[in-house]
């Protein structure tokens, strides 16, 4: 098994475009990329802590590939968008990847790369590439958020339509 933090806006999002995947250990919603230990919902969102919404992903790299991973998570967010995800903004909705071992560093850059060089996205990726320090889960009502409030507005107009890309990816490999 192997772990890796991504932080694509709110971790609300991100939690529920690799639930249900295959290879998928766990998903646990927290904050990582900050100066406190153990920081509240609250002043994350404040700003006061430097941390970043993210989640903790252990997967199973013999079912799930970390290229895999990568896809998802670029399809789904906007790496180009510094502290923003559409209407969400702060520096904890930046775009960042907390790797665990020199090879996730290996190949999110080269990933990365590989995106410039192909002139993906219109604007610069900003998205941080860092190594993992510490990660500290987020209060209970914020895991699996979208299971469990599936027809609140934010899970309608913006968790939806992430979860629709990611099953077109998914139909298409």
């Amino acid at each position: 098994m192997e772990k890796i933090v991504l932080a694509g806006g709110c971790f609300w999002c991100t939690e529920a475009v690799f639930t249900g995947v295959r290879g998928v250990i766990s998903i646990v919603s927290g904050f990582s990329g900050g100066a406190i230990k153990n920081p509240a919902y609250r002043e994350v969102c404040q700003g006061r802590t430097g941390h970043a919404e993210c989640i903790e992903l252990t997967y199973d790299p013999k079912e799930l590939s970390l290229e895999v991973i990568l896809d998802l998570f670029f399809k789904t967010h906007d790496p180009t968008t510094l502290n923003r995800q559409g209407h969400d903004v702060g520096t904890h909705y930046r775009s960042a990847i907390f790797y665990t071992t020199e090879d996730q560093k290996s190949t999110v850059g080269a990933y990365i790369l590989a995106l410039e060089q192909n002139s993906v996205y219109p604007s610069p990726i900003v998205t941080e590439v860092a190594p993992f320090d510490a990660f500290y889960p987020a209060e209970v009502e914020h895991q699996e958020y979208y299971k469990n409030n599936p027809y609140q507005p934010y899970c309608q107009f913006v968790i939806k339509p992430k979860l629709d890309k990611k099953e077109e990816y998914l139909t298409k490999k």
